[in-house]
C-alpha cells in the first residue's frame, strides 16, 4: 500500500496536477491539507473517477483537510476530538478513517503566526489535544499514523539555516517538545534523514528563489506506531512535484508498507 501527504495549498489551482500525480504515482491513500475550498466546492466527482473516495472536513477558509483512498474509507471522524476553539470555532484541521486496514490521520497543525501571539498558544493547545486523541491508536496493533502538515521542523538539521528561524515559530523548544511527546505514546518519525538525497525537505517559499537555492524545511511529517514502522518499505519526498509551473510550496511525502 502507498500511503502519502501533501499540502497541495489549495486543491481547487492544483486540481489539474493532482489527478496526474494520482494517476503516476501509484498512491493508494493520500492526506490532504489547505484545501482552501468549502466541501460543497471539492472535486469529489474528479476524484471518483480515478477510483477514489473523499472525505473532507473543510469550510472554504484557509484551512481544511481531506483523505482520498482507492482502498476503503470507514469510520471517518472530522475534525480533533477534544480540540480547542479558535475566533469562532474549531477549524477544519484534522480527519481520520480507516482505510484498507490503516487508521490514518491527516492533520493540518496551526502555524503558529509568530512566538507569543494567541495563534502560538493555540498551536500548542492543538498539539496536546492531538495527542490525548490518538493515544489509543498510537498503543494499539493496527497499523496507525497521523500524516501531514506540522508546522514544526523536528531539528535544526531540517531547516537550511537554523540562524534565519532564531526566534521564530516552527522550531522553539515548546514545538519541539510536542513532537517528542507524540513520540512518547509510542509514534515514530518514519520518513527519517537521511533519505536518498542531501536534505530532504518538504516546504520550500515561493518567494527568493528558495526552491532553486534549496532553503526548505521539513515540516510535512509522517508519525507511525509500531505496527506502521514495521510495515515501511520506502519512503521519500517527491521534490519532482515542488517542480514546474502551478506547483504547491510543499512536496509530497510518500510511505510504502507491506500490509
Amino acid at each position: 500500500m502507498r500511503i502519502a501527504t501533501w499540502n497541495v495549498n489549495s486543491i481547487t489551482a492544483r486540481l489539474p496536477r493532482l489527478l496526474a500525480w494520482l494517476e503516476s504515482s501509484g498512491t493508494d491513500v493520500l492526506c490532504v491539507q489547505e484545501t482552501k475550498c468549502a466541501e460543497d466546492a471539492f472535486p469529489f466527482e474528479a476524484l471518483r473517477e480515478l477510483g477514489y473516495e473523499s472525505a473532507v472536513n473543510a469550510t472554504g477558509r484557509w484551512n481544511g483537510v481531506a483523505l482520498l483512498s482507492r482502498v476503503g474509507l470507514d469510520d471517518v471522524v472530522k475534525g480533533l476530538p477534544g480540540g480547542p476553539d479558535y475566533e469562532d470555532g474549531q477549524e477544519p484541521r484534522a480527519i481520520s478513517a480507516t482505510c484498507g486496514g490503516v487508521r490514518v490521520w491527516s492533520v493540518y497543525v496551526p502555524n503558529g503566526r509568530e512566538v507569543g501571539h494567541d495563534h502560538y498558544t493555540y498551536k500548542l493547545r492543538w498539539l496536546e489535544a492531538l495527542r490525548d486523541a490518538v493515544t489509543a491508536d498510537a498503543e494499539g496493533e493496527r497499523p496507525f499514523a497521523v500524516l501531514g502538515d506540522y508546522n514544526i521542523a523536528p531539528t535544526d538539521e531540517d531547516v537550511f539555516d537554523p540562524a534565519v528561524f532564531e526566534g521564530a515559530t516552527h522550531v522553539t523548544p515548546a514545538e519541539r517538545a510536542a513532537l517528542a511527546a507524540l513520540r512518547d505514546i509510542g509514534l515514530s518519525d518514519v520518513v527519517p534523514r537521511p533519505l536518498k538525497y542531501d536534505r530532504p525537505y518538504t516546504y520550500w517559499d515561493y518567494r527568493q528563489l528558495c526552491f532553486p537555492k534549496n532553503k526548505g524545511m521539513r515540516i510535512d511529517l509522517v508519525y507511525g506506531n509500531a505496527p506502521f514502522a514495521k510495515a515501511k518499505r520506502d519512503a521519500f519526498v517527491d521534490r519532482e512535484e515542488r517542480k514546474g509551473k502551478g506547483a504547491s510550496d510543499h512536496a509530497p511525502v510518500v510511505v510504502d508498507l507491506d500490509v
